[in-house]
């Protein structure tokens, strides 16, 4: 008779699209906890890629079969989410937090459009302070989906005004 190990952690699926360094991208799913020490509520997707460096695992199932692979953060340029419920909002003082409209760059030579929310104080909620937070993985909300963008992968960010 098969025991389940008293440190199992029960972890849900979030499907996603990643954008590597190489170009390509993968669909699949991220595996996330119930819940996380450094904020109530259930783990985000950018909770656990800030969590850590290096690798975090992805399970890929694009075959009949699917399976786990390891990437590496550093080679993550982009993350699309698949699913309905809009990730960024769970951030506490996601109402009050200033929304700026943006352009961003990335390394890969994509280009994206969406909106951020900036975390600080009045006076210090501009654009420059966004791009100074610590936090390397980032949500944009665009029109189509909710994306998280590595910082270390932005060439370019610029503040656009809604027409």
């Amino acid at each position: 008779m098969s025991q389940e190990s008293e440190f199992r952690v029960e972890k849900r699926r979030a499907e996603a699209i990643l954008t590597l360094t190489t170009g390509t991208a993968v669909r699949g799913c991220f595996f996330l906890a119930g819940s996380r020490a450094s904020h109530g509520g259930p783990e985000r997707v950018a909770d656990l890629l800030n969590a850590e460096t290096g690798f975090f695992p992805f399970e890929l199932n694009a075959d009949a079969s699917p399976y786990t692979v390891l990437y590496n953060r550093s080679q993550l340029v982009l993350v699309t989410l698949l699913e309905d419920t809009i990730e960024a909002q769970l951030d506490p003082g996601y109402s009050v937090a200033t929304e700026r409209s943006v352009r961003i760059m990335l390394s890969n030579g994509e280009s994206i459009e969406g909106n951020v929310r900036v975390y600080r104080p009045t006076g210090r909620d501009r654009l420059s302070d966004y791009a100074r937070l610590p936090d390397a993985f980032r949500y944009v909300e665009t029109q189509d989906a909710t994306v998280i963008v590595n910082s270390a992968h932005i060439v370019e960010l610029r503040e656009i005004s809604e027409a």
